[in-house]
């Protein structure tokens, strides 16, 4: 059986990413960030890729890549997930990255690799891997068509576009229209892209594509929502145990002890699938399956810890200053990305022939 253990590689790479994260991503900034136009923090999204080369951490040494696993990516979503931090990583250097590498076009994965370039899949955020997605129309070597909920649209400079003639087409973002949506996580915004006679690249065949991108998408993305509870449970523990009623620490009292330890052990049971989820993808083995466990549990937990964060803080927890609402509405967002829980419980139904519940 594999190690699902942290190796000190990947505790090295942990330490490395928060503490980049302790210097350019701190709360304050992330809210202001919310509250502007450009939510994204590209000074930050070039700090990890110039700086780290973590753009390029799923894309062979070949192609200028780091040639790493998807357990390594899964550490780097674990630290971004704690910061919440207003990066496409997952859309970009995860999802995107594994379209092409399914499609095997080199230059574009290079360009990704690098930096130079981010990819964004124009799927809906929330559709599941080997789900039905939309399509666009292909007419004279052009593309038309809409399509909607795209993560992180907004910052692309690609666009990874499937078709009505089963191909995957390469759109310069330029060429595109990108229109924000309202999204209820301000760190992931959405975007409608309308392609109106735009010029494309095919790069290959999107079903297996796709399906590879969002398969990926969907089990690095319960390593985020580990990052996400974990942070959220430590930082309810420690206001717990400064905060004082009757002259005595809040975290003492016998009911609040109890709620703590239950979400104690959902985190460190989620900490078990998403690393089981990672190291599926890495080897290649019962993928599907680590996946769909992954998510059907992570989403709950994730949304239970944020919600437990936001009540136990008190009035404090209820204001815009403090980030715990930034978890929250990231948590709910992820409940639905890459399919919901309830969609990857009835994957896992069907192969034993039991009625999902």
């Amino acid at each position: 059986m594999t190690d699902l253990l942290y190796s000190e590689e990947e505790e090295a790479l942990r330490a490395a990413v928060r503490d980049l994260l302790a210097d350019h991503c701190d709360a304050a900034g992330v809210i202001a960030r919310t509250e502007s136009d450009a939510p994204h923090d590209i000074r930050l999204w070039k700090a990890l890729t110039d700086g780290m080369g973590l753009a390029g951490l799923l894309v062979p040494e070949e192609l200028d890549g780091q040639g790493a696993t998807h357990r390594e990516a899964a550490v780097v979503l674990e630290e971004l997930g704690r910061a919440v931090a207003p990066v496409p990583y997952l859309t970009s250097a995860v999802v995107a990255t594994e379209a092409l590498l399914a499609c095997g076009a080199d230059d574009l994965l290079t360009e990704l690799a690098s930096a130079t370039t981010i990819g964004a899949l124009a799927v809906g955020l929330h559709i599941a891997p080997g789900a039905a997605f939309p399509t666009v129309r292909v007419d004279g070597g052009a593309l038309h068509g809409e399509l909607t909920g795209v993560a992180d649209a907004a910052v692309a400079d690609v666009l990874l576009v499937p078709a009505d003639d089963g191909g995957l087409y390469a759109v310069a973002a330029s060429d595109a229209t990108v229109t924000p949506q309202v999204s209820f996580d301000l760190t992931r915004p959405l975007a409608t892209v309308t392609l109106e006679a735009a010029p494309g690249r095919r790069l290959g065949d999107a079903e297996p594509a796709v399906r590879r991108a969002l398969r990926a998408g969907a089990g690095l993305l319960a390593s985020e929502q580990l990052g996400l509870a974990d942070w959220t449970l430590t930082e309810t523990v420690r206001y717990l145990k400064e905060r004082k009623q009757f002259n005595r620490p809040v975290g003492g009292f016998q009911a609040l002890k109890h709620r703590l330890a239950q979400l104690w052990l959902e985190v460190v049971s989620l900490r078990a699938a998403a690393r089981n989820a990672a190291d599926a993808l890495t080897a290649g083995e019962d993928a599907d399956i680590a996946v769909a466990v992954a998510q059907a549990y992570a989403a709950p937990v994730a949304v239970h810890a944020a919600e437990e964060a936001l009540q136990l803080h008190g009035g404090i927890g209820m204001t815009w200053e403090h980030p715990v609402h930034l978890y929250l509405k990231r948590a709910k967002a992820d409940s639905i990305a890459y399919g919901t829980a309830g969609a990857h419980r009835a994957s896992l139904a069907g192969p034993v022939d039991l009625q999902a519940p």
